[in-house]
């Protein structure tokens, strides 16, 4: 039996709009304790991951988890194409922050696979607010552990496929996580599978190593020509193969900087807001999705909340087509 009472005090500071009260996710409960998960009952619980001392390029992802609860517009909680109310129809709760303490890499990634781990083996949804790439390495690993040890898929969005070995004698870089993970048996290469990869890196050497994996990559240019839903059921069949969940990344560079500038590897060329944001609400309604981060959001590079805005929807997309997923009927406006 799920016990939901907040103190009236703090039931008044979660609502109205972003700008004031205390900032969580969209104003949602929050919750510090794992015994408070054991209480409350989510659904789905959102974890901070601000950490982004493995950057490469332009640091400031660190602040993204904070934009994404106090600098989004709020736009309501009514979806309008599924007709439904989202927080009616599924419980989500905000989990604070993984403590990571900067300059700590090893620390701070304990920290993350261990929120997230409090998350996951409760059978809760975790969605994870990077925070850098290098975040996913944690995260994910934590989501493997306890759905099942090579048993997860992931279907990861990037303009980058971050498969590289080492960055300047990194091997916890932004660029080599899904390396890390396939290399643990966190994840199966074979059920990796990258949407909207482009530009110029990495080298053909990389590409190799990924091809001996049986790694599936679907680029920009291939998007283009058969269009995103078509990809999108190749991306689905290849990640599921042989697994029983899909933990879904989203680093927001996969979309164009014209729409994304605030992130630390912009590329040219990417998908627009309408195409993602569609993708992934379809991929929480028919695919077994059970984890999800977006990552790379870097607000002192962004504008007019651009980049914060369109991350902060991806993630309610996902919470509709969960909604939906578990049993919530769309309807028409």
């Amino acid at each position: 039996m799920a016990e939901r009472d907040l103190p009236p005090g703090l039931r008044a500071q979660l609502e109205g709009p972003s700008f004031q009260g205390v900032a969580t996710f969209a104003q949602r409960p929050l919750l510090t304790e794992p015994s408070d998960l054991d209480r409350w009952k989510p659904a789905v619980a959102i974890v901070g991951a601000p950490w982004d001392d493995s950057t490469t390029h332009r640091p400031g992802a660190r602040f993204g988890p904070r934009a994404l609860r106090a600098l989004a517009y709020g736009p309501g909680t009514f979806h309008l194409d599924l007709g439904i109310e989202v927080f009616d129809e599924i419980e989500v709760v905000d989990y604070g922050d993984a403590i990571c303490p900067h300059g700590m890499v090893a620390q701070a990634h304990a920290a993350i696979r261990t929120r997230v781990a409090e998350v996951a083996e409760r059978g809760i949804f975790p969605v994870v607010l990077g925070g850098d790439h290098s975040i996913t390495w944690p995260s994910a690993t934590a989501v493997a552990a306890a759905r099942g040890w090579g048993r997860v898929g992931v279907v990861h969005f990037d303009a980058h496929a971050d498969t590289a070995d080492q960055i300047d004698g990194n091997l916890a870089s932004h660029g080599t996580p899904m390396r890390r993970l396939i290399e643990s048996g966190a994840v199966r290469g074979c059920n990796f599978v990258q949407v909207g990869l482009r530009g110029y890196w990495p080298p053909a050497e990389t590409f190799a190593w990924m091809r001996a994996q049986e790694m599936h990559y679907h680029l920009m240019d291939e998007i283009v020509a058969r269009g995103l839903p078509a990809v999108l059921d190749d991306a689905v069949r290849e990640a599921t193969d042989g697994c029983d969940a899909i933990y879904l990344s989203v680093d927001i560079d996969v979309l164009d900087p014209g729409f994304a500038p605030g992130t630390g590897t912009p590329e040219p060329g990417g998908l627009a807001p309408v195409d993602l944001l569609r993708a992934v609400r379809r991929l929480a309604i028919e695919a077994p999705l059970v984890a999800l981060d977006v990552v790379e959001v870097s607000p002192p590079y962004d504008w007019a909340e651009l980049t914060v805005n369109n991350a902060h929807r991806v993630v309610l997309e996902v919470l509709a087509g969960l909604a939906v997923r578990r049993g919530a009927t769309p309807t028409t406006v």
